[in-house]
């Protein structure tokens, strides 16, 4: 492969651009599966800690599902496979989504559920001394610091996140790589993937200093 677009620099200002449509999908991509996950996680790791048997044991099932099978293979169930089941079928982008969703709920669920479960039992009593109701003791006590507990481990979930988004090219879905791969075949060059590197780690690096930034802000909780 020769170099066409580094020693070009409008061609490669043109393929940057190009990429970058490509990672403005990506961005789409993560931001809806966050903005779905964490709160569908948090509901997961209730029913996870549920004393009901038959709320528990679906949930934990469901966990195991996700955690256990591939995510390449979750997406192309729900994009080839849910529509033989359902009456009705979904755009490709939503089944990214959904598979997306329900696949990293299963993650934070696990996550949330061990910080929550690291709070002594002490402070729910004392809450409730109180008389604090038990939703307030959950927002007000246990929430901020479980935030600060699971912070690593979702900055970690939030990471592999941005690089998970190069599966939605199972389906088709025009994200980064797959603008990425046209252009490597297209032009007979590997430059489009190392431009495309740098876009993940500019990505990645603003992620994780955002994360940074969020655990700063919680370090009054120690």
């Amino acid at each position: 492969m020769t170099i066409k677009f580094f020693n070009d620099p409008p061609r490669l200002w043109n393929l940057t651009q190009i990429l970058l449509e490509g990672a403005g999908v990506t961005l789409s991509i993560f931001f809806l599966t966050l903005l779905l996950s964490v709160p569908l996680g948090m509901l997961v790791a209730q029913g996870r800690m549920s004393n009901r048997k038959l709320v528990r044991g679906p949930i934990a099932f469901y966990i195991y599902i996700m955690r256990g099978t591939p995510l390449m293979l979750q997406i192309m169930f729900v994009y080839f496979l849910l529509p033989q089941i359902l009456p009705f079928s979904v755009d490709r982008f939503s089944a990214v989504i959904f598979a997306f969703v329900v696949n990293y709920a299963a993650y934070f669920a696990e996550i949330f559920r061990s910080g929550i479960q690291a709070i002594p039992q002490g402070q729910h009593e004392a809450a409730k001394v109180l008389g604090y109701s038990k939703a307030q003791t959950f927002f007000y006590v246990v929430l901020p610091q479980v935030c600060k507990r699971v912070l690593l481990p979702v900055t970690n979930e939030v990471i592999t996140l941005i690089k998970d988004t190069a599966l939605a090219s199972t389906v088709a879905v025009v994200e980064l790589m797959t603008i990425a791969k046209k252009q490597v075949s297209g032009s007979s060059s590997i430059e489009p993937y190392i431009v495309a590197i740098l876009l993940y780690l500019l990505l990645n690096g603003l992620a994780e200093q955002l994360c940074k930034l969020a655990e700063r802000k919680l370090n009054y909780y120690r």
